[in-house]
């Protein structure tokens, strides 16, 4: 008979992802909120009042950030896989020349903070004309992604079996014809992971995007929000209606692929 767990556990538990989920919450409540309502000491902890002018505002003002964020991000998705993918092959099966060092090198670049990195491409970028580009900034986004992605395919591709990429070369296939018909299938977990974190860290970006398109005509999500927030006035309730609304598809994305990335998180933790 299983063992039965303490109540205070339960509660505790419960303490603590309301005290983890109250910010969504109040995004939320703030979102529906009246901007004179906003004031009151104390505030409203219900929008008895509900309104929709913060949504009616991410219609009429937020709709093509959106679809700029989201072009950013399959960008972003796209060019990392293609990169981080044929790498991670290269490092763990066909017994590349400094690998280690190179997984080294990956991992001391993913500490580099974000601020260093949008000076350096900022500098890079005034010489090359790439300022205010939607393929800067999906160029910038990625050197975040491809790191992480180089090191989980590394992880998943050096737990495969040896005999599968033994038949592979009877049968008459080189390195590539091995890559793209045995080795990328058989990574299908550890791409989808790859492919959600490049996508949600190029959806949240603000970093790069304060930095390198601020002129931009077209800018992300990230800068329709900071727009909002002036001198003299600050709309809180389209500023949450927009975040909220940008949370709607990174939420959807982690509910439908979590089994993948749990899966693709764990790839090569545990060899035979």
């Amino acid at each position: 008979m299983t063992a039965r767990r303490p109540w205070w556990k339960t509660v505790l538990g419960i303490v603590f992802i309301a005290l983890m989920l109250f910010p969504v919450y109040w995004m939320v409540n703030v979102s529906f909120t009246k901007t004179q309502d906003l004031r009151l000491d104390p505030p409203h902890l219900f929008p008895f009042d509900a309104t929709l002018d913060g949504y009616t505002e991410v219609l009429r003002q937020q709709l093509p950030n959106l679809g700029t964020s989201l072009l950013i991000g399959l960008g972003c998705v796209v060019l990392t896989v293609v990169i981080a993918a044929p790498a991670g092959y290269a490092i763990s099966l066909l017994n590349l020349r400094g690998g280690r060092t190179l997984n080294f090198v990956l991992l001391v670049a993913q500490m580099i903070p974000g601020v260093v990195m949008a000076m350096g491409f900022y500098a890079i970028y005034v010489r090359l004309g790439l300022l205010n580009s939607i393929g800067g900034l999906i160029l910038a986004d990625s050197t975040i992604a491809v790191p992480f992605g180089v090191l989980l395919f590394t992880a998943f591709m050096s737990g495969l079996p040896r005999e599968l990429l033994q038949a592979a070369r009877v049968d008459g296939a080189g390195a590539w014809r091995t890559f793209v018909s045995v080795v990328l299938p058989l990574s299908r977990n550890s791409a989808l992971t790859v492919a959600l974190f490049a996508f949600l860290w190029a959806w949240s970006d603000f970093v790069f995007a304060s930095t390198l398109a601020r002129n931009s005509d077209l800018k992300p999500v990230t800068l329709g929000i900071y727009a909002y927030i002036g001198n003299n006035t600050t709309q809180w309730n389209a500023i949450m209606a927009t975040a909220v609304v940008a949370s709607i598809p990174a939420a959807i994305l982690l509910i439908v692929a979590q089994r993948y990335v749990a899966a693709g998180v764990t790839a090569g933790a545990v060899k035979d």
